[in-house]
This record gives C-alpha cells, structure tokens and sequence, in this order.
C-alpha cells in the first residue's frame, strides 16, 4: 500500500493518478480536505487532456493513516518537513520507502535525519498542478517524476509507469533539484502577477524579472560547483537570454521550450490566494542562503523574498514593468 503524506495538491494529483489506475493508496491531509474528498471524490485533468475520476478515496487525518504503508510519498510543504519526518518516525515500520516529492532542495536530508530505519529517497515533481476546488486537480505543464536512483523503488516502477507517471532515476538528484529550483523562481513572479502562468510568460517585463533572478542564481551555482540538469529543450545557463526575447520571439520558442496551459497557475499563487504562507524561504531564499554560504549576495532573489513576505499580508498584483523597476 502507498501513502501519501501531506494531501494537497501535488499529493492528491499523483496518489490520484495511482489510485486511478488500480494502485491502493491511502491519503493522509487535513480534515478540510478529508470532508472535500468525502463530497466529490477526485477528478484528475492535465494538459493532454487526461481525465481520471475516483469515487471512493480513502483519507486519514492522523499520522497513524501511513503506518501500514510500504512506500510513503511525502507532499507537505517544506516548512512542515521536520514535524512530518517526527510524526513519520513513531508510525513507519524500518524499511518502509519514503519519498519526498517536495519545493526545494534540503527536505529529503531533513526526513533522513530522522528517519533512520527507513530508506528515504529524494525526489522532484517538475510539473505544476491547480487545485480548482471539489475534488479537481489539474497538472498544467510539462515534466515526469524525477527521483534518486535506489532499488528500493523497483517495486513500484511499474505502477508509476501505469499511472502516466513513470520515475525518472538519477544518480545525482541534487543537479535536477536546483535545476527545478531555478523554474520555480518564477513562482512569486506569477504570484505578484496574479496572473495564469501562461498569461504572465508571454509578457516580457515579468519574464526579465525571472531572467534575473535566474541569471544571478546561475552565477551562484557556478560559484559553488554546481551545474543544473537540463529540464527543458534549452540549457538552463541559456534560459535567461531565451526569456528576455521580444514577445514575437519567445512565442515561436515557447511551445518548444515550456509547454503550458491555459489553465495553469503556482501553488505559490494558490497559497496567497488562501492566506497562507508560502513557501518562499525554500526557493529564492535557498538562493539567498547559497549566497551567503559563498560570502555574496543575491540582491534580486532577496527582493522577491521580501515582496513575497508583504504579500502575505497585504495582497495587491503587480504589473510587469512595475515588478521589473522594483528588482533592477
């Protein structure tokens, strides 16, 4: 049987797509989502036009839901990470697999220092899902699971595969992290925009601003040794000059480079929207620490942290030639 731990949107789209396609799964999440679940059941979309429904869809509310878990897919965002390691570590039997289909690049060593007689495995969703309310999760962009190769995960290859989702083994997850990493600072970008994801890219100014903050976390990575995965069909040292194109330029590279629906938006986007806190310090401010690690620092990533962190209080859109004057 497979958990998943922390069920929101990412967690209900993948364990909805195994659950969909004859997988046992049990979802671990809020009672909100518990009630909402119970109501309508999940319907799964994506960007191909998938189209997956179940009716019935077992959810628990405490950690206790995992304990007879084989393989446990952890979805919590990551300022959660340590009390899901603790909570994890009183219920996992030694040998269960956990997997951290997480935002940033340090939640798998966090679970591993306390989940000592469990295998953990590192992993990365590349893909963004909407959570449209009633049951619906919606993946709007591109990209399969990736993770750390271990045989442990031989077991369920198959039924990832089944599930349209099959697990891509590296092994060096770090370079994909951070090349994830480097997508999703267009994360508080789009939030700032309030605007779909495909809406905000085909605007040049907000694309500058995710030109720079890329660029100046390139250089960081440099710095430290670190050269990210190739994601897309463009190198990611190149994807700062693909992004400041004029817009007739970047519309005839677009499909090639990123493809993205209409419907597609960060969860970043859907955390303001909720009055929640986002997860920010997980992505530019992993930039902003990496900076400081190397005794620099990263003007551009600090800004949207800081802009990101009123926003969470006092919410207003931004335009982008606004945006841009605010980050040069």
């Amino acid at each position: 049987m497979i958990a998943v731990y922390g069920a929101g949107g990412i967690g209900c789209y993948v364990g909805g797509r195994l659950a969909a396609t004859g997988t046992p799964v049990t979802f671990v999440g809020r009672p909100r989502m518990a009630a909402e679940l119970a109501t309508h059941g999940l319907h799964l979309t994506d960007y191909l036009g998938a189209d997956l429904r179940v009716a019935d869809v077992p959810f628990e509310t405490t950690p206790a839901g995992a304990a007879d878990a084989d393989l446990v897919l952890v979805t919590v965002k990551s300022a959660a990470t340590e009390s899901a390691a603790e909570e994890l570590a009183d219920v996992l039997s030694p040998g269960t697999v956990v997997v951290s289909f997480q935002n940033g690049v340090r939640n798998g060593e966090t679970l591993r220092s306390r989940l000592t007689e469990q295998v953990v495995v590192t992993g990365m969703v590349p893909f963004n899902v909407l959570n449209r309310g009633a049951g619906v999760f919606h993946q709007g962009t591109e990209g399969a699971l990736d993770v750390q190769r271990d045989a442990a995960l031989a077991p369920y290859l198959k039924a990832f595969e089944q599930a349209g989702l099959p697990l891509a083994q590296h092994d060096d997850i770090l370079p994909v992290q951070w090349a994830k990493l480097l997508l999703n600072l267009n994360n508080p970008i789009n939030a700032l925009s309030n605007l779909p994801l495909r809406d905000e890219l085909s605007q040049r100014a907000y694309r500058r601003c995710l030109a720079a903050a890329q660029a100046e976390t390139l250089g960081l990575l440099d710095a430290a040794g670190i050269r990210p995965a190739q994601l897309l069909a463009v190198p990611m040292h190149r994807f700062p000059a693909v992004l400041r194109l004029p817009d007739f330029l970047f519309r005839r590279l677009a499909s090639k480079v990123l493809a993205v629906d209409p419907l597609a938006r960060t969860s970043m986007w859907e955390d303001l929207e909720a009055g929640r806190t986002t997860e920010i310090d997980y992505l530019n401010g992993e930039v902003v620490r990496l900076a400081e690690t190397l005794g620099r620092t990263a003007p551009v990533n600090a800004r949207l942290v800081e802009l990101i962190r009123a926003a969470e209080t006092d919410r207003r859109s931004w335009s982008g030639p606004d945006l841009l004057r605010e980050l040069s």
